[in-house]
């Protein structure tokens, strides 16, 4: 049964890209004639670019195989032969098959790479809860042991979201300069070159990211976030967290409702600011497009109330503790990382004697995290 249930599995993941490209052909073979060639080879690649997405790199293999002969017989002339009488023809039909076979290939790539992220971070969770076990029932020397083990996956884990987008950048890198050298193996247009540009300057807005987090998280964990001194406006720290937020919340829409002239608070704008992006980021990442995120401030008494409320599934109430523990994430959930947001916000807000927690959203529906900072005292 299980060889049966395989072999179906096979079929369907090299037989369904295979079939959509002779549709594809059977639909654009009779009209032809009114579109270019460059949009022809363009519509193949998109379904090689599929193909490796939802299949693997196999079946994309397959599919630019198959590509490549139909795009040849029926759209490059002399047509329905395999011979090619143009030079330019060839070069076209070249630069299509090398550029579907990257394509498949790097997008094959990032699959492996976000399943092994995905590994990685549920064997640290598992491996963090085996330590937390192992301080109560085991030996000092068990429990060490265990650490150092611990420390091992935390820095394979770090490692891999530092190397993940250098190599991202430093493939798009190396295509602009042999694109730019003199020996091209692919033509790169205005556009091209901008969506590889759009990579460099994406993935090095997440190795920032990442490593302002770390830093964050060792700069609260060593207590020098405690600055009894520090001032700031909570309508500076918003614009700033809302500015920096900005490319991160795609076509989620963004209402900031804030109570005129608050009084200014007794944090850091630099570290007010980092605790709203991370809520903001989280609504973002936990929310389907098109939703709406709202930030609201209003003062209490002596405190100062911010909330970050998203239109997302909500957060059960029996975990609404956990998700502020480190490398803590909620199951099945579809975000990839380390969790170590919400515990370092907590750590900064704490840390300047304030209080962070987690409220359902507007109509029971959605989650509203709550944050409460002191009103400046002079």
């Amino acid at each position: 049964m299980n060889i049966i249930n395989l072999t179906s599995s096979r079929i369907f993941r090299f037989g369904l890209p295979v079939a959509a490209v002779l549709l594809m052909t059977l639909l654009l073979e009779p009209v032809h004639e009114r579109i270019s060639t460059i949009t022809i080879a363009l519509t193949f690649l998109l379904l090689v670019l599929f193909s490796a997405t939802f299949f693997g790199r196999n079946p994309a293999l397959v599919a630019s195989f198959a590509a490549m002969l139909c795009f040849n017989f029926f759209f490059l002339p002399p047509f329905r032969t395999l011979r090619i009488a143009e030079p330019q023809n060839l070069m076209a039909w070249a630069a299509f098959t090398i550029t579907a076979i990257i394509t498949g290939e790097l997008s094959a790539y990032a699959r492996r790479r976000a399943a092994e992220a995905e590994r990685q971070r549920i064997e640290i969770e598992s491996l963090y809860s085996e330590l937390q076990g192992a301080f109560d029932k085991a030996a000092q020397a068990e429990a060490f042991k265990r650490s150092e083990k611990l420390k091992s996956s935390l820095l394979d884990a770090v490692t891999h979201d530092l190397r993940t987008p250098l190599t991202a950048i430093k493939a798009s890198v190396t295509t602009l300069l042999e694109n730019e050298g003199g020996h091209r193996t692919i033509e790169l247009d205005s556009e091209s070159r901008l969506e590889f540009l759009d990579v460099i300057n994406e993935e090095t807005d997440r190795l920032n990211n990442f490593i302002e987090g770390m830093v964050e998280m060792a700069r609260v964990e060593a207590g020098l976030e405690n600055n009894e001194t520090a001032i700031s406006s909570v309508h500076e720290a918003v614009a700033i967290a809302l500015s920096r937020a900005a490319g991160l919340v795609g076509k989620r829409v963004i209402h900031a409702n804030l109570e005129d002239e608050l009084p200014l608070v007794g944090i850091e704008a630099r570290a007010l600011a980092e605790v709203i992006y991370t809520l903001v980021d989280n609504a973002s990442k936990y929310s389907s497009e098109g939703s709406a995120i709202t930030v609201r401030s209003v003062r209490e008494g002596k405190n100062i109330r911010i909330s970050v409320t998203d239109e997302g599934p909500g957060i059960p109430k029996d975990m609404r503790e956990r998700v502020f523990d480190k490398f803590h994430r909620l199951d099945r959930s579809p975000v990839i990382g380390l969790g170590l947001g919400l515990a370092i916000a907590r750590g900064i807000i704490e840390s300047q004697r304030g209080n962070i927690h987690i409220e359902d959203g507007e109509n029971g529906s959605g989650t509203s995290v709550i944050v409460t900072v002191p009103i400046y005292d002079k």
